[in-house]
């Protein structure tokens, strides 16, 4: 059932926010990594925070105006604009033309809202305003920013990213910039850091590892074509220590420690699968977005916010991933997380450069990001933490994990999706019954 929730928002015009004192002139270019096909399209954040006696008269969209002009100033290619190069490389005009922002009032309080608050949100196209001709991927602000001020006093932040610039971390940690200095802060705590050439194929470009998520796909029997946006629904699943408790009974001791995300991505994928009914002679595709910051051989400086991340890919046939208990998938999402490396990801530039920088496929596949370790509830422009901060919505292709506190106080895990209404309600049935403690498959 759709949310039953409506509000009315009053907006302000849109307005460009610049760097508050001059910045370089200059093109950058992206790296192999930013500028796939697959990352060229805009992501939706958004942040629910309560009134604060702390911040009493003081309005959060000219706190967050004002910060973020501050923080252009050290990360100015986020004011430019993108240009297409040779061989469809992405370069940034650094133009210091600004990015979009929007004031806003909506009639509601978060009292209201309650557990909505977490994807999908509802009424999320008020929230964020998509203002005409700014969401294309070339020529068009690289953010869109909107502050809606509640009736209780709190505030809701939506912005929109430009995938190609940053991933979830880069995009962190230009958000605590400009949070630490809507505090007080002269300069961020952590400074950025370009230098997208250190995710740049090699000279000469040499492909190295088998990559599935790029494979071609051929759909013999038409029961894994692409979804229609249009026909779909989008609904958030819950899962709290009992229900990881319960699936993690499920997988056998045989296979070593299980973590909570490869116990989820493998269910979440399983029962997707199950759901969609498909042909068991069928192949799906299941991949995990992994960050390589901190991995070894790869050497990112601090400071470093482009996309640092790659989603290896599993293959299966539907019929061995459906009537296998769950540790069969749990397997495949382990392989999955083995593959990332260095060498995977200079391999994975190479493809980029070698096959002009194509989607992954489309068919039969499914993406999950685990976003537990983005910490976007702890960023805090003086009204305190957020009391959900994070992606806005799935795709029909992409889903993820987020941490949230439900209204009971229970801590766990939302995973927003995105399928066709008939599929939802067997996807739904489908994961009540893994959760079901009383049905265990392992000893």
């Amino acid at each position: 059932m759709e949310s039953p929730i409506s509000f009315s928002v009053t907006r302000g015009e849109p307005r460009l926010v610049a760097p508050a004192k001059p910045t370089p002139r200059e093109l950058k270019e992206l790296s192999d990594i930013d500028d796939q096909e697959g990352l060229r399209f805009q992501v939706p954040i958004i942040f629910f925070y309560g009134n604060s006696s702390l911040m009493d008269g003081k309005d959060p969209a000219k706190v967050i105006r004002e910060a973020l002009a501050k923080a252009l100033i050290y990360y100015y290619p986020f004011a430019g604009r993108l240009v297409e190069g040779s061989n469809r490389k992405l370069l940034v005009d650094c133009t210091g033309e600004g990015v979009l922002f929007v004031e806003a009032d909506a009639d509601t309080t978060l009292e209201y809202l309650g557990d909505a608050i977490q994807p999908p949100c509802p009424c999320f196209e008020e929230l964020l305003y998509d203002v005409p001709g700014s969401g294309g991927i070339l020529g068009c602000p690289l953010l869109l920013f909107q502050v809606t001020r509640l009736r209780c006093g709190g505030f809701v932040l939506a912005l929109r990213l430009n995938h190609t610039m940053s991933d979830s971390f880069g995009l962190l940690q230009f958000l605590n910039a400009v949070s630490e200095i809507a505090q007080g802060a002269e300069v961020p705590s952590v400074l950025p850091v370009w230098q997208r050439e250190l995710l740049n194929a090699r000279n000469p470009p040499c492909i190295t590892c088998r990559h599935y998520e790029f494979e071609e796909v051929h759909d013999t029997k038409g029961t894994l074509g692409v979804m229609d946006d249009d026909n779909t629904v989008h609904r958030s699943f819950f899962f709290g220590p009992k229900e990881i408790r319960s699936l993690k009974m499920r997988i056998p001791q045989a296979l070593g420690p299980c973590t909570t995300y490869e116990a989820l991505a493998a269910c979440v994928w399983r029962c997707r699968t199950v759901a969609f009914g498909v042909d068991p002679n069928e192949f799906v595709r299941f991949s995990s977005a992994m960050s390589m910051r901190g991995k070894r051989g790869l050497q990112l400086p601090s400071g470093y916010y482009g996309n640092a991340f790659a989603y290896p890919a599993a293959i299966a046939k539907v019929g061995e991933l459906c009537k296998n208990p769950l540790g069969y998938a749990v397997e495949l999402v382990k392989k999955v997380k083995a593959e990332m490396s260095e060498e995977y990801i200079k391999s994975l530039a190479a493809l980029m450069v070698i096959k002009g920088r194509p989607l992954y496929t489309r068919t039969g596949f499914f993406i999950i990001s685990d976003n537990t370790r983005v910490d976007f509830q702890d960023v805090d422009f003086g009204w305190g933490k957020p009391l959900y901060g994070g992606l806005a919505k799935a795709s029909s292709l992409i889903s993820f994990f987020l941490r949230f506190r439900n209204s009971k106080g229970e801590e766990g895990i939302v995973v927003p999706i995105q399928l066709p209404l008939p599929v939802m309600e067997r996807f739904e049935q489908e994961v009540k019954r893994m959760v079901a403690e009383e049905a265990v498959e392992v000893p």
